[in-house]
């Protein structure tokens, strides 16, 4: 599976969708007479979509509509929501959102433990058709006990541990990476072995139980090679990481909420060794963690905004700008990163999706264009290169630039 130009069998796609989503002939002979370049439609494994609960925050419906102008057409959201999804009831509600608001395939993960407590076992057993895997994303799992009673538990139903990987006693109040940024600006750090440390545990755990297991967003050096260590022993490991920690080190942060997320972006030395974790295959696929927020909760400093930062419309245009062009990625790596990975890991099918971008178009990111209700992004500012065009799910039109540029235009 790979990024295509135009082909015969890009133009068959196109007519598909035409037929299904009545696109205009005039959009049509617009596409097919540019040098535009289609994807398959990537799939993000890491998002907050934030409803129920949140809903001040993202919806599930502005989220998935994010996430089509960024070209997805599939996301799994976390279960960091009100109520928790920690039993077939909570679970359904958050269904029943989603079956009648998303305009992509969203697929909801359910929580490890009741109300992400950690204390004791969500209904794992009931909840096991519905949810895509389980996750207390958000909060590591602290207890030893518990993380092996769900590690067995995973297995028997055949569902993947999907794991935040965070050590609460080596936090100290830290909110930035102990690194050099926080030594020269006074700030409280977040040290590497938060981190590594549990995901050592839980390859442990998983040495003995033999459970499927990810990693979310890693973000440290001595991440990459424990999971590339228990590649080599042939555990049943994946990881994922996101395109900040891709491109940006603490030598880019500012005095800004926007450059506050969980985990923090990292020193030179630790870009460098994800990079490369990429590159040999270590890391097998980038997620957003797509994390929106109010204004009011961005807006307090590094010290004091919330966690997480905006993803998925900035996604492809941040590794084709400072990753493909540099010679750095090929698309084909891109692809395999953003879509092929991630739905095989996952068992999520790729039917009639996909994405239609002009790779040339560079803009600046503007943060109110946003389609998401969240608008914190360290790169507010940044010249980016790659515009999403339209999005076709499920053979039908589910983002079309033109139209909405036509729709600004009368209002004007």
């Amino acid at each position: 599976m790979s990024a295509i130009t135009k082909t015969s069998f890009v133009s068959n796609l196109i007519s598909q969708a035409a037929l299904s989503a009545s696109l205009p002939s005039e959009l049509l002979s617009r596409i097919a007479s540019s040098s535009y370049t289609i994807f398959p439609g990537f799939c993000d494994v890491h998002v907050h979509f934030r409803e129920p609960g949140f809903s001040y925050k993202e919806t599930i419906a502005t989220g998935s509509a994010a996430a089509a102008r960024g070209g997805y057409t599939a996301v799994c959201t976390m279960p960091n929501l009100n109520p928790v999804p920690d039993c077939r009831e909570a679970l359904q509600l958050q269904q029943s959102i989603i079956d009648n608001t998303a305009c992509i395939h969203v697929y909801p993960y359910a929580a490890i433990t009741r109300s992400q407590k950690g204390e004791a076992l969500s209904a794992m057993d009931e909840m096991s058709d519905s949810a895509i895997a389980f996750s207390d994303d958000g909060r590591g799992v602290q207890s030893d006990v518990l993380m092996r009673q769900a590690m067995m538990k995973a297995k028997a139903l055949d569902k993947l541990i999907v794991a935040h990987c965070e050590v609460n006693d080596l936090l100290h109040g830290g909110y930035i990476h102990d690194g050099e940024y926080a030594r020269l600006h006074g700030h409280k750090g977040i040290c590497s072995a938060s981190e590594y440390q549990q995901i050592a545990r839980d390859l442990d755990l998983v040495r003995e139980i033999g459970c499927g297991y990810h990693v979310c967003h890693i973000s440290t050096k001595e991440s990459v090679e424990l999971i590339r260590k228990a590649k080599a022993e042939g555990l049943d490991v994946t990881c994922e990481t996101a395109p900040h920690y891709l491109v940006m080190s603490d030598r880019d942060l500012q005095e800004d909420g926007r450059f506050k997320m969980n985990p923090p972006i990292r020193s030179e030395e630790d870009r460098i060794a994800l990079l490369n974790g990429v590159l040999d295959g270590t890391i097998d696929m980038i997620a957003t963690d797509h994390a929106p927020h109010s204004a009011e909760e961005k807006g307090k400093g590094l010290e004091k905004s919330a966690f997480g930062i905006v993803g998925l419309e900035t996604a492809l245009p941040i590794l084709y700008t400072y990753l493909v062009k540099p010679g750095i990625l090929t698309l084909d790596n891109v692809v395999d990163l953003l879509v092929t990975n991630p739905r095989r890991r996952f068992g999520i099918p790729l039917g009639n999706d996909f994405s239609v971008w002009d790779l040339n178009q560079d803009y600046i990111v503007d943060p109110k264009e946003f389609l998401s209700m969240g608008k914190a992004t360290p790169f507010a500012g940044k010249r980016l290169f790659g515009r999403c065009k339209l999005t076709v799910c499920n053979g039908t039109l589910v983002y079309n630039e033109f139209s909405q540029m036509q729709e600004e235009q009368n209002h004007g």
